[in-house]
């Protein structure tokens, strides 16, 4: 028996809806901002590809945090940039919008989000994370490391630098999906005793998002799947990103595979 939880095909990744600012904050005159750092003289926009920007530290013009940036404590608030769009992740919906860099400039436009209701404190995230990171923002400071943007109302955001798989692995990965079934069985292991792995077979879709011929058998998966954690008894399609390895040990995988999208998921009992 099998219950259908998720279905995200085609591949499009967002049922687009506006996503207005959210208005927060009092009236009241803020005080002059504690930060005292020059602004960046350029934004280099590679470097702002090349990482994801995990959320440190949120202060308003006052210096006191920002709170309710941080509800989601497992998972900080991500920014990417990439192809002149940044998107949010983290937060209550996935959330996106067009960028433009000019010296030390950010900006970005309206943002779009998924339409997926919360519940309790994350589900005010989106209004909160629109209100500071839509129109023009200030790159305060930007290296390999850590960014730190402000906001037209003086808020200030700190990130820290997290490289993507891009950067990680030398080039843009493959596109592939993968079936995993609802339960990993033990497999042969050179250095392992009792060693299990993961069931998958390979699923091929055309540009449609329709599946094309028919599913194999499944394998064992010796590898690690980056940013998929396995739940017993759920069997789900994945669509994966597969990069290169240049230069593997010996007996390592030549391939990594990186989730992308969890694009079906069904409880098997």
């Amino acid at each position: 028996m099998k219950r259908i939880l998720l279905l995200a095909l085609p591949i499009a990744l967002m049922t687009a809806c506006s996503n207005p600012p959210a208005s927060t904050k009092s009236e009241t005159t803020a005080a002059p901002s504690t930060s005292t750092a020059a602004p960046a003289a350029n934004i280099d926009a590679a470097q702002l590809g090349a990482n994801h920007w995990l959320l440190d530290n949120a202060v308003d013009a006052a210096g006191k945090r920002i709170d309710g940036l941080f509800v989601n404590t497992d998972k900080p608030l991500t920014l990417d940039f990439k192809d002149g769009r940044m998107s949010v992740s983290n937060a209550c919906n996935n959330m996106g919008g067009a960028y433009t860099v000019e010296g030390n400039a950010l900006t970005i436009g309206s943002m779009m989000s998924t339409n997926k209701a919360c519940q309790g404190p994350i589900m005010a995230l989106d209004g909160l994370v629109s209100e500071r990171l839509q129109g023009k923002l200030t790159v305060q400071s930007l290296d390999a490391s850590a960014m730190r943007l402000v906001a037209a109302n003086g808020d200030v955001l700190s990130f820290r630098a997290e490289p993507t798989a891009e950067t990680r692995y030398g080039g843009a990965g493959e596109t592939v999906f993968m079936e995993v079934d609802a339960q990993a069985k033990p497999c042969p292991h050179p250095l392992m005793k009792d060693a299990t792995c993961l069931q998958v077979r390979e699923v091929k879709y055309n540009e449609q998002g329709l599946e094309q011929g028919k599913r194999g058998a499944y394998e064992n998966f010796y590898g690690n799947i980056e940013g998929y954690t396995h739940e017993p008894g759920v069997r789900n399609v994945l669509r994966l990103k597969r990069y290169q390895i240049k230069n593997p040990p010996a007996d390592a995988p030549s391939q990594a595979y990186v989730l992308d999208m969890v694009v079906m998921s069904e409880t098997v009992k």
